[in-house]
């Protein structure tokens, strides 16, 4: 495993202001997959993960865009690629969106970040026109799926309570602040009430609602759920994996990587020195996308016997 440190220019990606170009293609079972693209070369997709839509990605896009054709879909059930929720819903319907943009556009290289690489992985299974594919901590719960608070969440989706699933989140991902899990569930609730009103009020500028983005995380740990506890179907992956991951994100997104490391045929894995499992977001959400940009680069250009 290579270590790199964070480089002091984390988060100042190209000033570019190339627009981007706006399209769509439609999946298998008919639902509409918006994506945006920018730059030339080598065509790149980004899976986005939870939380997110393309525009959480815009600062790596672009960082990227000085060498790839970069094409950023809106995963369904957010942005640009509206689709209500179905308890139905399987990993094999999101493969199948990414599938539909890899004919169209032609790519052959893949990046996906948390569920989104759980995505990617199995696409690249299933997928032979993968030729590489990058994955960012992909969220497999190795010591048992969450599958109570990911029952927890789901119910509170269902009544409407955003505050308390936004609670539940944290529970299940172990992303906030160590100290939060002092603070009693009650407190938190009301805090993320604050939280969401004021997001509510003066929205999110460029970046999609919170009350928007949290019912479409049902889309998320339904990959958890389908391939969260195990990994030995990947040893049939014949593509060029890297594995991603930074020194500050939790000890189980860790494991995970540890695990596939030993299980990929063809892997590479870089631990990415001072960052955590926001990095390939925009700077301004936590991230360091040139960091992450550098180590896609260098994956996607190598030529390896």
């Amino acid at each position: 495993m290579m270590t790199e440190a964070r480089s002091g220019r984390e988060g100042h990606p190209s000033t570019s202001i190339e627009p981007y170009a706006v399209g769509a293609v439609t999946s298998r079972d008919g639902t509409t997959i918006g994506y945006r693209q920018i730059g030339r070369g080598p065509g790149v997709v980004l899976v986005q993960g939870a939380m997110g839509t393309t525009a959480n990605f815009d600062q790596l896009a672009r960082a990227l865009a000085r060498g790839f054709t970069v094409y950023l879909p809106d995963r369904r059930g957010r942005g640009m690629s509206p689709r209500a929720y179905d308890a139905a819903h399987s990993i094999e319907r999101e493969v199948e969106d990414l599938e539909v943009l890899l004919s169209r556009s032609g790519a052959e290289l893949v990046f996906g970040l948390s569920s989104g690489a759980i995505i990617t992985l199995e696409a690249t299974r299933a997928l032979p026109s993968i030729r590489k594919a990058a994955v960012y901590e992909p969220p497999f719960y190795l010591e048992g799926v969450p599958l109570d608070l990911i029952a927890r969440f789901n119910d509170e989706i269902r009544r409407g309570d955003l505050a308390s699933a936004l609670v539940t989140v944290n529970d299940i991902v172990h992303l906030a602040p160590g100290l939060l899990a002092a603070v009693p569930r009650p407190l938190l609730r009301l805090a993320t009430s604050g939280f969401l009103r004021l997001d509510g009020r003066r929205g999110s500028g460029q970046y999609a609602p919170v009350r928007e983005l949290l019912p479409a995380m049902r889309f998320d740990f339904k990959m958890v759920v389908d391939r969260g506890e195990s990994i030995a179907s990947f040893k049939a992956v014949d593509a060029e994996i890297l594995l991603l991951g930074g020194t500050k994100s939790p000890r189980y997104l860790k494991n995970a990587l540890d695990a596939l490391e030993t299980i990929l045929p063809k892997v590479q894995r870089t631990e990415l020195e001072g960052v955590g499992h926001e990095a390939p977001w925009n700077a301004d959400r936590g991230g360091s996308p040139e960091v992450v940009a550098h180590s896609l680069r260098r994956f996607f250009r190598e030529d390896r016997a």
